[in-house]
């Protein structure tokens, strides 16, 4: 049992805890993901590790609240305790002094942003961050990620702060005016797709964490398969990260969406039995 020491509502849908885990704290890498069950009935939950506590052995998950199985997660409180905890799962990032680096993160992506961007600025890199949401009522980790960036660029959709622009606004901004010698992005998909259509004209490496469709974490399921390079590879034990350039967005979008599809008929059919679920799973 793991007990979760703090939780924080960081905006009406995202929820964050910070969840005592020695074991996976000491481990515990930027861009690692770890897997919970908030019971023994439960489904498995892939979560990125947001940040971690060496000292403290402590773990710090930031979720959306969007189906059955984090909805229920948002109801646990502190002093509460997850069923289980296991992590940490894939590859960390690669991290070392590239020079010029900057970090994108778009929606509840900024969570796993942070760590990355964190180690990257401690090896030495030069790092501007990119933030942005829909409107400033869901941004998030604003004074967090000005910690560890050299510079700071928040966007939103509607323009209520920061700029109003998408987060590839001020990327090709940057982009056109001085050499950048990597990119990291993390958050929706369609987000990703467009920061590596505008990278791809510049030439730069660009890096993209694909956690968001990821299943049981074993690669035996093959629900998280995606097409890199022409090749067929397995978030989560092949990622979660990958050359953005190699990704297949559109493949990756369609299948994202079959999830979507499939868990509003199974909403519907809940609906239709009078609210109660009769062994119908979706996360």
């Amino acid at each position: 049992m793991f007990n979760i020491l703090k939780k924080e509502e960081l905006s009406e849908h995202v929820t964050l805890f910070e969840i005592e885990a020695g074991d996976i704290a000491r481990k515990a890498k930027p861009g690692n993901y770890f897997i919970l069950r908030t019971h023994e009935k439960g489904e498995r939950v892939p979560l990125t590790i947001a940040d971690f506590d060496r000292g403290r052995g402590t773990i710090t998950a930031v979720f959306q609240k969007v189906g059955k199985s984090t909805n229920h997660l948002g109801t646990l409180n502190e002093g509460d305790f997850i069923t289980d905890v296991v992590g940490p799962l894939g590859n960390d990032s690669h991290i070392e002094n590239f020079g010029r680096v900057i970090c994108v993160g778009g929606g509840v992506g900024i969570a796993p942003v942070y760590p990355i961007a964190k180690a990257l600025k401690e090896a030495g890199n030069r790092v501007t961050s990119i933030i942005g949401a829909r409107s400033k009522s869901i941004l998030f980790w604003e004074e967090k990620m000005r910690d560890v960036s050299d510079e700071l660029i928040i966007t939103t959709d509607d323009g209520s702060y920061g700029t109003k622009a998408l987060v590839t606004a001020p990327l090709e901004d940057i982009l056109c005016i001085e050499k950048v010698d990597l990119v990291l992005a993390i958050g929706p998909a369609i987000m990703m797709k467009f920061v590596c259509r505008t990278t791809e004209k510049y030439n730069v490496k660009t890096i993209v964490s694909l956690n968001s469709i990821m299943i049981d974490g074993t690669g035996m399921c093959g629900g998280c398969r995606v097409e890199i390079g022409g090749e067929t590879k397995y978030t989560c034990v092949d990622g979660p990260e990958f050359n953005g350039h190699e990704v297949n967005f559109d493949l990756l979008m369609n299948r994202l969406q079959g999830y979507i599809d499939e868990e509003n008929m199974a909403m519907n059919r809940v609906q239709a039995c009078g609210g109660k679920n009769y062994g119908i799973k979706y996360s």
